[in-house]
């Protein structure tokens, strides 16, 4: 869409809050974008200079606006981040968040299960979470079972299954993990105070449930229940130890969410850590993808809405590096200048860097591992062929030819384990008459290594023949005339039993199949076969192959190429009767062929 073309709809456009959705010619959503003022943002698309060539490729696809009007900013802060979550159009923001998060689900029946889970039903059941770590979420549970007697049996227990006695306590009643609802021995109220309490672990409250337990055990002691008391002051030890583990500012500074944003180029890392009554309950590092050079302020707000929602985030007050529009007036926003929010802040900026820091490792150690496998190769290489030098150079020889008929060579070249296609190399035969793989494979090799003679190039370490004895002392004597031996070796590779023959060896070397030297050098002679053939084929189809036969006035290619097929020289064309080309050829084209040679 063009300046001109958007001017006929700017006055469409109304001067109010809202979101703009830009479509392309094939109807599909490039971007969705918030503003105060709708007319005024979407018209600086067409009526500014823009640097950024991502913007210009924007504004150059875009063939179909439409806009939503809102009561307020914020109204379009959310709803943008709704719609950016559900469509990710290609030129917006874009949170790299694939996961399933695990939930603790409260269960919609009477006494609820708890349990963890991936998938949200709509059955009215309550969900804790989601959480970032699975690991976590076990931990919680099992932290959970020692401190809050709760059922974990899939029983019905329905007021009327209860009082028909359908049930008997199990083992979990007599370990003191169950009160025994199944029996009647445990009210509903008494149940729903221990999700309380569970709710207020989760959230990290854990001073509601410690003073919940500290009457209790006062309660068993005046009942001069010991035992029972004794077991309540353990489950308060292990909230304390858990407690003191956990706080890492003052509990007293409430529930607060932490963010920190690194940019670098088109990425950005955000680390996001959810405090509640000063212990960490949650967090999370994300990559984010941008589009457009949205500055670090965008990247930050955009982000801070969709990580809140997903987690369901509901704290009063946002901990940030530095100032953003952020439109949810109920929520405030503090850049720390020292204190325990700053030490916060500071905290999830050392998790933001140690998250690109564990990227690059883990890169580098991809790539460490990849150049330590292939050169661990080829020293094994070296040694299994017992050669002077690590063979990182290698090259390998091929003839092909169709049907005994058109010969060509191909070399590729390995470097370093790895195929280097810009080193590969083709012949056409140019001294050889006829078919003759041993003078041709000399050829090939000669015209490969008097040419890096000439260009002073290195020589590779090893050189593999496909072929048995005779294609390889072919090569030997190329070697021999430029008068380069022992500046490589050379090895020969028999077609059919995979042997190894050096020149000059009676034995050949046999490598155990399943060897990863043999692998190597397989798949180079798989290469060159593969590299070989492609040339030949497109020789083939551009008509640079003739021969005789194809020169006789009425017989064609196909004909020509059908005999040879059977035939497998021209010579042996020649010496068929007129009868025996009849049986291939047909009477006609037999005729033809059979005058031709007897003149």
């Amino acid at each position: 869409m063009t300046a001109a073309d958007f001017q006929h709809i700017a006055t469409t456009i109304p001067h109010q809050p809202g979101i703009y959705k830009y479509f392309d010619s094939s109807n599909e959503l490039l971007y969705v974008g918030k503003a105060k003022n709708l007319r005024k943002r979407i018209s600086s698309y067409f009526t500014k200079t823009f640097t950024s060539y991502k913007t210009h490729e924007l504004v150059q696809r875009i063939n179909r606006i439409e806009f939503t009007i809102v009561d307020s900013e914020q109204d379009a802060f959310l709803l943008e981040n709704s719609l950016i979550k559900q469509f990710q159009p290609r030129f917006n923001i874009n949170l790299k968040d694939d996961k399933t998060y695990p939930f603790i689900v409260i269960k919609n029946e009477p006494f609820p299960r708890v349990f963890l889970t991936r998938k949200k039903i709509m059955d009215g059941s309550e969900y804790l979470g989601p959480y970032t770590s699975v690991k976590r979420v076990r931990e919680l549970m099992e932290f959970i079972k020692q401190t809050i007697q709760l059922r974990n049996c899939s029983l019905n227990l329905t007021d009327k299954n209860i009082q028909k006695g359908k049930f008997k306590v199990c083992l979990e009643y007599h370990l003191g993990n169950c009160k025994g609802p199944c029996e009647g021995l445990q009210t509903a109220e008494d149940y729903r105070e221990n999700l309380l309490l569970l709710k207020n672990l989760l959230k990290g409250s854990l001073s509601p449930v410690i003073r919940h337990f500290k009457e209790e055990m006062k309660e068993h002691a005046a009942n001069l229940a010991f035992e029972k008391a004794e077991l309540t002051r353990k489950k308060i030890e292990f909230l304390e130890n858990y407690q003191s583990k956990s706080v890492v500012a003052n509990a007293k500074a409430g529930n607060m969410d932490v963010f920190s944003i690194v940019k670098e180029k088109d990425i950005a890392y955000v680390n996001f850590l959810m405090v509640r009554e000063g212990t960490i309950v949650q967090t999370q590092t994300n990559k984010v993808e941008t589009h457009l050079d949205e500055p670090p302020e965008e990247i930050l707000s955009f982000t801070i809405a969709q990580l809140r929602a997903t987690f369901n985030s509901d704290a009063p007050e946002i901990v940030i590096p530095f100032n953003i529009e952020f439109p949810q007036t109920e929520v405030t926003i503090t850049v720390p200048k020292g204190g325990d929010r700053k030490k916060l802040l500071e905290l999830s900026e050392k998790n933001v860097n140690y998250f690109i820091e564990e990227i690059r490792a883990k890169e580098r150690l991809k790539l460490d591992l990849k150049q330590g496998s292939k050169t661990n190769l080829l020293l094994k290489l070296q040694s299994d062929l017992q050669l002077q030098e690590t063979p990182v150079h290698i090259e390998c020889f091929d003839n092909s030819n169709f049907q005994g008929s058109y010969p060509v060579s191909a070399m590729v070249c390995f470097k370093n384990g790895e195929p280097s296609k810009k080193d590969y190399r083709h012949f056409n035969v140019k001294t050889v008459e006829g078919i003759n793989d041993f003078a041709t494979m000399k050829e090939a090799v000669y015209r490969r290594y008097k040419r890096l003679k000439e260009e002073k190039q290195d020589f590779p370490q090893l050189v593999i023949i496909d072929g048995g004895k005779g294609q390889l002392s072919a090569a030997m004597e190329a070697i021999r005339e430029l008068e380069l031996v022992g500046s490589t070796t050379l090895v020969g590779l028999a077609k059919n039993e995979e042997e190894i023959f050096f020149s000059g060896d009676q034995e050949s070397l046999k490598l155990p199949f399943n060897s990863e030297s043999l692998k190597l050098i397989r798949r180079i002679r798989d290469e060159v076969h593969r590299f070989g053939i492609t040339f030949h084929r497109q020789q083939r189809s551009k008509g640079t192959f003739k021969n005789e036969l194809e020169d006789i006035p009425g017989i064609g290619k196909t004909t020509a190429d059908l005999l040879l097929k059977e035939l497998r020289s021209v010579k042996n064309v020649s010496q068929q009767t007129e009868e025996e080309l009849e049986k291939l050829v047909g009477k006609a084209k037999a005729k033809i062929i059979a005058t031709h040679f007897k003149n």
